[in-house]
């Protein structure tokens, strides 16, 4: 309530009240309300102190009508007797009928209302004109925040029946004030351009229609301030200092100009870097260890905050959640230099109470807490609440997760994790189609929960079909189907493919299979896998002069019959796997690194004997807060067992858009070309892509934001170099038959799903290979 208000009350109270001191004493018979238009009487009763058989007097008229009016529904209440009869008449206040928006573009006119109404201004309240003021001016202040200093907002009231009024608010938004000239006073070591650019504020540019940063904003003046001060500060100025910042608009207010007053001073170094304090409960090589900044180099303000903040954290993991770690400088102004002392005050140990979790409505408590590495009772550690954070992330059960530590009252020793989740929707019914450089077309159906009834477990039916890939299949994960986190999944699918699309050999294939596996986690980043599966594959379409001899021969072995154009073969594929996964993110990591160890082996007994083994290893490392590197290595070994020959259908192949980039899917590698009668037949009309049972690949990826989308979390440009082959079983393989290439590509995970961009120049090709220097991928998971 304001000055203005308050006053007003206590003026309309004192005068009220003098009346009510003229009231003699009298036992009330009845109570009579006069005035009353929307409101009930049984609403006035209730705030009224006095009843009928009460004795009326001064007083209580007095509190009486205070009460009244506190209730905020009237402006005017009396209080009279007559023959024993206590009689109210009151004045009710208007109530708001309407609230209209005329001329406002840049804010909705529902996150408007939803303003107004967060202080009391909406439709069927009480109007009270302060608010209504108040609201006024805040409007004003958004506009102003936005950098559109000729804004004006102006609100008439329209009395209606009822004692009922309309609000109208009339906005101008005007025009965006531009920032004209950023001055910097004092600066005599690095160029004003130098200092500028660190800045998120700009002077107006031929990019400034789309990142908007030539518009004025107190917020980010604030954040460029200190990012000036950390640019001098991490270079050695330790007494840098921004003595004073002028704002100022020209008379049209169409123009704004800020200078910035600095000193520079002189440059530091760093004369000393020692330890204090309680060195007992760590290690104190650990904690040296921690330390970023050395003797002799120069003074560097982030080094230091980066020291603290690693020996805090260090500290933290050992149930010091209050530790205190501080560097205190000890300059030396005459030779420019600072020596540092960090004083480590570990604090108390705590424990962890207990785990409160907040915000899960479908999610069980238990799926939340199966995934902390912190637990009850136990000493508080900072990184396995950290590493419980992550794991919540990589759920992707939630869309923000938050953790606070907070004291338990009365105790020294103790907290208590406060989780508050936000859940986002993790099921999914999806009717789409995609368009693919290799695939063509693709339709696709894809029922998916990835939280199966709070369970956590995921459960999916998909069916995609392209013009060379068709899939239907049903899977179920369980990741904690036994409490220790051990996983289980069952598969049920059957994939259609037709290679002459890809290989240019005429064959189909067709396989069903089921099967299930186990994923036994060894530490937090490493997981050991096994399981087995029953498949059975369907060779189609083998013709004398389109498809490979070896293809026919190995169909008539298996059958027993000469030229067979098919075959049909069953195997159990016992599996074997093992994973490290220490990215920071699934999608889009900036850290970290994966490995993987595969192996695949057809137990003997059936018409399939053969064995696969594949080795992946990426490594990502952040070379700024943007730009990450990425080096991944792909090695790939098959062969049979036992007499059999090694199943054509389950080669490896190279190229498209999500392996050797610049090539045709499938492209690389041996080939028999048309009429070589040693692979094929002399009427055979066209190359043939035959795969191979080795296969070597390398990728090296340079991943940054995309120019123009600042803070964009769902695009992501990558410049990259690809290098790659396959060979058959009697082949070595020789680095200098590698295929190669380079270029660029764009991710986009769009509404419509992840959308893949690449053009990419082949490299060394050999003439039998197949490129494509544009590929792009929509609408499947790459």
């Amino acid at each position: 309530m304001t000055f203005r208000s308050k006053v007003a009350l206590f003026i309309s109270l004192l005068t009220l009240s003098i009346a009510a001191f003229a009231i003699e004493p009298f036992v009330i018979k009845d109570i009579k309300i006069e005035g009353l238009q929307r409101t009930e009487p049984g609403t006035v009763f209730n705030y009224l102190p006095v009843q009928v058989g009460d004795t009326m007097n001064e007083d209580k008229a007095s509190e009486a009508i205070k009460s009244l009016y506190r209730t905020g529904f009237f402006k005017d209440v009396r209080v009279e007797s007559d023959q024993n009869i206590l009689l109210i008449t009151v004045q009710e206040r208007p109530s708001i009928a309407d609230i209209q928006f005329a001329g406002n573009k840049m804010f909705q006119t529902d996150k408007l209302k939803e303003s107004l109404k967060s202080v009391g201004l909406a439709e069927g309240q009480i109007f009270d004109k302060t608010k209504l003021e108040f609201m006024e001016q805040e409007i004003k202040k958004q506009y102003l925040s936005l950098g559109k200093y000729t804004a004006s907002v102006k609100t008439t009231t329209s009395p209606l029946e009822r004692n009922r009024v309309t609000i109208r608010f009339d906005i101008e938004e005007g025009i965006i004030s531009r920032i004209k000239e950023i001055n910097i006073v004092g600066n005599q070591v690095y160029q004003k351009l130098d200092l500028t650019s660190q800045f998120q504020l700009q002077t107006t540019n031929w990019l400034s229609w789309w990142y908007k940063d030539d518009q004025y904003s107190k917020q980010k003046l604030t954040a460029d301030l200190e990012t000036l001060k950390s640019f001098y500060m991490n270079r050695g100025y330790l007494e840098f200092s921004i003595d004073s910042t002028q704002v100022s608009i020209t008379p049209d207010k169409e123009d704004v100009f800020i200078t910035m007053n600095i000193t520079e001073g002189p440059k530091y170094k760093v004369s000393d870097v020692k330890l204090a304090g309680d060195l007992q409960q760590v290690p104190e090589s650990e904690l040296q260890n921690l330390i970023k900044i050395k003797k002799d180099e120069i003074f560097n303000r982030q080094k230091i905050s980066d020291s603290t903040k690693a020996m805090n954290s260090r500290l933290g993991n050992d149930g010091f959640a209050f530790s205190n770690v501080n560097a205190i400088p000890e300059i030396n102004k005459e030779e420019h230099t600072a020596a540092f002392t960090f004083f480590v005050d570990p604090g108390r140990k705590v424990y962890v109470r207990r785990i409160d979790i907040e915000g899960n409505q479908r999610t069980r408590d238990e799926v939340i807490r199966r995934e902390f590495r912190q637990v009850e009772s136990g000493w508080y550690a900072a990184d396995k609440i950290e590493r419980s954070k992550e794991r919540l992330k990589r759920t992707q059960f939630f869309s923000d997760t938050n953790i606070e530590t907070p004291a338990v009252p009365g105790t020294t020793d103790q907290v208590d994790l406060k989780v508050k989740v936000t859940e986002r929707n993790t099921g999914s019914i999806m009717f789409g189609a995609g368009l693919s450089s290799q695939e063509g077309v693709i339709g696709s159906f894809n029922v998916t929960q990835a939280n199966f009834l709070g369970t956590g477990d995921r459960v999916s039916a998909q069916i995609n079909t392209g013009r060379i890939n068709r899939t239907y299949a049903l899977s179920m994960t369980q990741p904690f189907f036994t409490p220790e986190g051990v996983a289980l999944s069952y598969d049920l699918y059957r994939r259609d493919s037709n290679a002459s699309k890809i290989t240019f050999a005429t064959y189909d294939t067709s396989s069903m299979g089921a099967g299930f596996r186990f994923s036994v986690p060894f530490t937090e980043k490493n997981a050991f896998s096994y399981g087995l599966t029953y498949d059975n594959t369907e060779v189609e379409n083998l013709t004398s002069n389109l498809s490979p001899i070896r293809y026919i021969n190995y169909c008539n072995k298996v059958t027993g019959v000469s030229n067979a154009s098919g075959c049909s073969m069953n195997s159990l594929i016992a599996s074997l796997g093992w994973v490290e996964d220490s990215r920071d993110d699934i999608l889009f990591p900036k850290k970290g690194g994966l490995r993987r160890v595969n192996a695949e082996v057809a137990t003997p007994g059936l018409d399939v004997q053969m064995y696969k083994l594949t080795f992946q290893e990426s490594l990502y490392k952040q070379i700024t807060n943007d730009v990450t590197l990425m080096v991944n290595g792909q090695v790939g070994y098959a062969n049979s067992y036992g007499g059999k020959e090694f199943p054509f259908y389950k080669n490896f192949y190279l190229g498209g858009v999500n392996s050797l980039r610049g090539y045709r899917l499938s492209s690389v590698g041996p080939v028999c070309r048309a009429g070589d009668t040693t692979c094929g037949t002399a009427s055979q009309t066209r190359d043939m892509f035959l795969g191979g049972t080795k296969q070597l690949l390398g990728n090296i990826e340079l991943f940054m934001p995309v120019p123009f989308l600042k803070n964009n979390n769902q695009f992501r440009l990558s410049a990259f170099i690809d290098a790659g082959n396959v060979y058959e079983e009697s082949e070595s393989i020789k680095l200098s038959s590698l295929r190669y290439s380079a270029g660029l590509g764009v991710m986009w995970i769009s509404p419509f799903g992840p959308l893949k961009i690449v053009v990419a120049q082949p490299f060394n090709e050999k003439s039998t290979d197949r490129t494509e220097v544009f590929q792009f991928q929509m609408g499947q998971q790459f």
